[in-house]
């Protein structure tokens, strides 16, 4: 179990990639916190959680209120005295073309993906610091690499997303805090649920694969950075997209 022991909190957990990270963390020996903004999917994947047989608490929370992220970390700390993993999963989209994006869609998305990142991650570090190890982990994207039509608001975030990673993980890593991003292609969640058909197929079309990744896939990859088996990646952005930017 390489994950024995270690206290992670996953935001964005109540579904999609969040859910599948938590479910992976628990079989893989973690006490998991699972965030989200929705109450009833944050019950439903602490419930799979501990169906899974393993140690899980849920808090409904949004990640863009620092009131509230302070308030679950300070009462995680209670509870379990270190925190030695963090994923920042959380995230929104708001699309539209640059000439057709509102203020409000472009600041929706900027607060969860990216101020979002930076709270929570600012509340954990200090006890990481203080124990002396820790390992960060940012949902960045293809999108935040490579940019993608309709989504100046989601790009900018997830680039951002990048550019924390490299800066904290300078900053961190004498430390012994692990700062490490991951940038998923197209992934079958509900965030894609409200894409047509035809839409769908074209995206099949540009992955060599010929198929969307599964939210388990991109689980997997964050448990393995949050072990000790990756204990000399730091700074790291690892692509999951099925060779679809080549």
């Amino acid at each position: 179990m390489r994950l024995k022991s270690k206290v992670a909190i996953v935001t964005g957990a109540g579904q999609g990639i969040g859910a599948a990270t938590a479910r992976k963390f628990v079989r893989d020996g973690a006490v998991v916190v699972v965030c989200d903004m929705n109450r009833d999917a944050v019950s439903e994947t602490v419930q799979a959680c501990r169906e899974a047989g393993g140690t899980a608490q849920g808090f409904n929370i949004d990640v863009s209120d620092r009131g509230a992220v302070d308030g679950m970390v300070a009462e995680v700390l209670g509870q379990y005295r270190r925190i030695d993993v963090l994923v920042n999963n959380a995230g929104i989209t708001r699309d539209a073309r640059l000439q057709k994006m509102t203020l409000q869609q472009f600041d929706d998305v900027i607060d969860v993906n990216l101020r979002g990142v930076f709270h929570a991650t600012q509340a954990v570090v200090g006890a990481m610091a203080e124990q002396g190890s820790g390992v960060i982990l940012n949902a960045s994207s293809v999108v935040g690499i490579y940019g993608n039509y309709g989504q100046t608001n989601y790009a900018a975030a997830k680039f951002g997303v990048i550019g924390f990673t490299k800066t904290w993980s300078r900053e961190l890593g004498p430390k012994g805090i692990r700062v490490n991003a991951v940038a998923p292609g197209f992934i079958d969640t509900p965030i894609l649920s409200t894409v047509p058909d035809e839409v769908m197929a074209r995206m099949r079309e540009q992955v060599p694969l010929r198929r969307l990744g599964k939210p388990e896939e991109i689980a997997s990859i964050y448990a393995f950075l949050a072990s000790d088996e990756a204990s000399y990646i730091n700074g790291a952005v690892i692509e999951a997209s099925g060779g679809m930017t080549l």
